[in-house]
């Protein structure tokens, strides 16, 4: 993409008219100041800012793969769904929330849906893409909320083995979730946490440590 000029009172006015521009935010692009421009004296001779702006290819690919990809799958679902994409630069990831009317169509059963949609769109964004970008998808603050459930989850389990002194072996889980359970008891000195069985019937079995 060739480098676009954009104007405004002040370089930040340039910069937000430029991102509304291109539909991302503004650390999605990359930019270099022609002219900061002046107040003039008086307000007589002010001067509006210039700078050139361009997407970053990184972010603004993955962002226009995963939102036509999704797009396509939730119009064959006739889903309304409204999508707020964000691109994290350090750690290479493309958050995109999902807002409409029928979200619990779109979680699924314990997220199955939500994370199959996410193994999907991850596939068709860094299909022919040199550069790896993982691709979130989250809605109505699901992640953090089952997250939470996991956790309370692994501590009330946790209490049952300390208590009866025998194992529990929990549903089976995506890898994902058997982590935060691994994770939430890794502290415990009493009991301990393994996982068996094959995908996609992995699941966690938490025992009392000898």
């Amino acid at each position: 993409m060739d480098f676009l000029e954009y104007t405004g009172k002040t370089v930040e006015d340039a910069l937000t008219q430029a991102s509304v521009q291109l539909g991302v935010t503004s650390d999605q692009i990359e930019y270099e100041v022609v002219d900061k421009g002046s107040n003039g004296i008086l307000g007589f001779g002010s001067k509006d800012a210039l700078i050139r702006v361009k997407k970053k290819e990184e972010a603004a690919d993955a962002k226009d793969l995963a939102e036509a990809f999704l797009r396509d799958i939730f119009a064959t679902m006739n889903l309304e769904v409204i999508m707020d994409s964000s691109f994290d630069e350090v750690d290479k990831v493309l958050n995109i929330d999902l807002k409409g009317p029928e979200m619990g169509i779109i979680i699924g059963k314990r997220g199955q849906t939500l994370d199959s949609l996410q193994y999907l769109v991850n596939l068709a964004v860094n299909r022919k893409s040199s550069d790896y970008v993982r691709v979130k998808l989250d809605t109505e603050d699901y992640r953090r909320r089952r997250k939470e459930t996991l956790e309370n989850l692994a501590k009330n389990v946790a209490y049952r083995v300390k208590r009866t002194k025998k194992p529990v072996s929990l549903e089976a889980m995506n890898p994902y979730e058997r982590r935060i359970i691994h994770f939430a008891l890794q502290n415990d000195s009493y009991v301990s946490t393994h996982s068996e069985g094959e995908e996609p019937y992995r699941h966690v079995v938490v025992t009392l440590k000898k």
